[in-house]
């Protein structure tokens, strides 16, 4: 309440690990941004200790993979990544003694790999014209030749596991005997999505899952298969795939693991948007809200919005928030934002006569 000091009391337990800081990331109200006639909560997993969602994926591949004996005392793990799975893992294999190798298409924002290489791994980069097929195959190149572990986020049971098991979980426990319509969420591997979808089908059937990716790069919307290995891998790039400014989102093919949401239909409608629609919403976020995310955060809003547009008076929607902004700031999200001083500011500074630059 205003006029009352705000206190902590602790979370009441020590942690042995950062690992054991994953999960558990907080639903937030949006207040000044959001349509008078519904209520907006958005999940931010930019409160993930390395930044975003993917936190929750890495830490399953590794200890699964532990568990059943696929991965060995100091092997080395790679895997392809546009950042956000990358950094994750660089966090798990920092925390657990772990070398780790990404491959990741040059294009992607270099604040991604030199957070990589600042958590300990190598990053490999790879042509631009080969995409994410490119780099997926020099993981796997990489893995057969060295013998090291393939963490496999696009294919393994491990990534939509873990949002079954936490992700859906916690939106349950924020929202139990509340009203709940809508979950908007993105894809980039589909974990997210399906492992939601497995439980939110059962434990709540009234709320619709609405699927979101962008207007250029629209590979579920088109209706076209996706050519897949045996093993479930991509056998080549999907022909409805355009390059995007949406990082982290929707690789040039349909992961596996969100082909389990498409053949069960975890989701009730899917609504395309544009680069430019999530660069916009992600700064209202951060200006008008205080939530700092990336544009794959601001573009699932978007799609929000246009929910929103139609919905019932008192209707509920959560947005899942992938990740934090700061590894944005080579990327058109920062476009615009001055390293220098306006004339405004400059105005501000003049204003008094103390400590003014020249």
């Amino acid at each position: 309440m205003p006029g009352t000091i705000r206190t902590t009391a602790g979370r009441g337990r020590r942690y042995d690990s950062v690992l054991d800081t994953i999960g558990d990331t907080p639903v937030i109200r949006i207040n000044r941004i959001a349509p008078e006639h519904v209520s907006v909560y958005v999940k931010v997993e930019a409160f993930n200790p390395g930044a975003s969602v993917k936190d929750r994926l890495a830490v399953n591949i590794i200890e699964a993979a532990e568990r059943e004996g696929r991965l060995k005392p100091g092997q080395t793990v790679v895997e392809a990544t546009s950042g956000n799975t990358g950094i994750g893992l660089a966090v798990v294999c920092a925390a657990k003694g772990y070398p780790l190798v990404v491959t990741m298409v040059e294009t992607f924002s270099v604040e991604r790999r030199r957070l990589m290489r600042l958590l300990g791994a190598k990053v490999v980069l790879t042509p631009k014209a080969e995409k994410a097929v490119g780099m997926y195959r020099k993981a796997v190149e990489l893995a057969q030749e060295h013998g090291w572990f393939l963490a496999r986020q696009f294919e393994t049971k491990d990534n939509a596991d873990i949002h079954e098991a936490t992700t859906a979980r916690e939106i349950l426990a924020d929202f139990a005997g509340e009203r709940l319509d809508y979950i908007v969420t993105g894809y980039g591997t589909g974990g997210t999505v399906t492992g939601i979808g497995r439980v939110i089908r059962k434990a709540r059937p009234e709320t619709k899952i609405i699927l979101t990716e962008p207007t250029n790069a629209a590979l579920v919307q088109s209706g076209t298969p996706q050519p897949r290995e045996a093993d479930g891998a991509p056998a080549q790039g999907h022909p409805a795939w355009q390059p995007h400014p949406i990082q982290g989102w929707t690789p040039d093919f349909i992961p596996l693991v969100l082909q389990e949401t498409l053949d069960k239909g975890f989701h009730d409608d899917l609504i395309p948007v544009t680069g430019p629609e999530g660069i916009g919403w992600s700064r209202r976020l951060a200006a008008e809200e205080g939530i700092f995310v990336g544009i794959s955060a601001g573009a699932t809003f978007a799609a929000a919005m246009r929910v929103a547009e139609s919905a019932a008076p008192g209707s509920v929607i959560l947005v899942m928030l992938p990740d934090t902004g700061e590894r944005y700031l080579s990327t058109p999200l920062f476009e615009g934002i001055a390293e220098e001083m306006s004339e405004e500011e400059r105005a501000i500074m003049r204003s008094t006569p103390g400590c003014q630059l020249g």
